[in-house]
């Protein structure tokens, strides 16, 4: 953490007043906000705000900047005022890497929640537990961020303790995906196509081997560039092979085109994951009709739960979508907050000097009932909602077919 120390030196000098470094007490660090004195907590926002999934990011964004909007009006922490500092990781780990040293630098910030990008997560999931700082995804699905490298032997040991998700992994969405395909779309044989990302590819993998395991049969697979746009090759591929339909681990940017392109050639349809669930597929697929995607949770506009924070939305009047991610943003966010709110309490109603252990600390016992749907972590900091969805393009739009809690 930077202390900052010359200029805390000058500020006291000028102003005559109290100033706090990072090492002092916070039990006397309040700033006025109307009638009263408050203490300001920070809550970090990481998400490609710019770029091919910015759509994602900004229903990140905003949904995030929505909770602590809403802990502020209803004074959900006495005497605390929620702030959220939003910066864009443009989808990349390296520039993740960054915008993690600069929220471990704001002395006043106490939890992250995002990225989008289980690759970017893998950036900063070492220097947040080195800080103490709590981080929590609404996005990220790769199974070895929470439960390690060996997790498919069975051996889980959870590598970073100050990450958590309100996402289930990609071991549970991919055996999901796997038998909505060959059970409920009655397809055997399928084309496997992965983008070579953490998250495409440990998509892909735990797609292959719960669809092989019921009977289903790979009849080819490959690689493709998620910088790619021209993908006749592997569509020529995809023909010869008699597949009766694709299963691409990835993105939307780079999956619209590969989807248009394989119908030009072969009427099947293409199946992906929560990467693939956003209307920004159809705009830019003119032949998205019949493609399928699983993604995480419910449909919020089906949950009671999710009423007041669709029109909390609406009246806040955000221009961007909530997209996919933004109930699990929302009660990402808020799951800091209870955090923050717990060590407040136990602190007579102020943050203590060592507030981003506490709060870190708090983070394994948060349990709530959620725009989602109830919250809570488990042990390696999974999400304990396991509910998934696959949704299908009918008549220009997603639309849900299944739901279900997968054991």
């Amino acid at each position: 953490m930077r202390h900052r120390s010359l200029l805390i030196l000058t500020t006291v000098l000028t102003t005559g007043a109290l100033t706090l470094t990072a090492c002092g007490s916070r039990d006397d660090d309040t700033k006025s906000s109307g009638g009263g004195d408050t203490q300001t907590v920070v809550i970090g926002v990481d998400a490609p705000l710019t770029g091919d999934l910015s759509a994602l990011g900004l229903g990140i964004k905003n949904s995030a900047d929505l909770a602590a909007k809403t802990a502020n009006a209803d004074k959900t922490v006495p005497g605390i005022k929620f702030e959220i500092q939003a910066l864009d990781d443009q989808a990349q780990p390296s520039v993740g890497q960054q915008n993690a040293q600069k929220f471990i630098g704001n002395d006043d910030l106490l939890g992250v929640v995002g990225p989008l990008n289980s690759g970017v997560a893998q950036s900063m999931q070492k220097p947040f537990t080195d800080a103490k700082l709590t981080q929590v995804s609404p996005a990220n699905t790769g199974t070895e961020l929470t439960q390690g490298n060996n997790w498919k032997t069975g051996d889980k040991k959870r590598p970073y303790a100050a990450y958590f998700r309100t996402a289930t992994t990609d071991a549970i969405q991919g055996a999901f995906a796997a038998n909505y395909l060959f059970k409920n779309a009655k397809v055997k044989d399928v084309y496997l196509i992965d983008d070579q990302k953490p998250y495409g590819a440990g998509l892909a993998a735990s797609f292959k081997a719960t669809f092989t395991e019921l009977g289903g049969k790979i009849v080819g697979t490959d690689h493709i560039n998620p910088d790619d746009r021209d993908f006749n090759s592997v569509v020529t591929k995809v023909k010869s092979s008699g597949a009766k339909a694709v299963y691409y681990g990835g993105e939307y940017p780079a999956g619209a085109p590969l989807s248009q392109q394989l119908k030009d050639s072969v009427k099947i349809p293409l199946m992906g994951g929560d990467g693939m669930y956003s209307a920004d597929f159809i705009k830019l697929n003119k032949k998205a009709e019949g493609d399928i995607a699983t993604s995480v949770g419910k449909p919020v506009e089906e949950l009671d739960s999710a009423k007041k924070f669709i029109a909390d939305y609406k009246t806040a009047g955000y221009k961007d979508a909530y997209e996919a991610y933004g109930g699990g943003t929302y009660d990402a966010a808020w799951s800091i907050i209870e955090a923050v709110k717990a060590v407040v309490a136990d602190n007579d109603g102020k943050l203590p000097d060592d507030a981003r252990a506490k709060v870190l600390e708090a983070m394994a016992k948060v349990s709530f009932e959620g725009v989602t749907g109830p919250v809570s972590f488990d042990e390696y900091g999974d999400t304990t909602n396991t509910l998934m969805t696959a949704y299908q393009v009918t008549d220009g739009k997603w639309t849900s077919k299944l739901s279900e809690a997968v054991k």
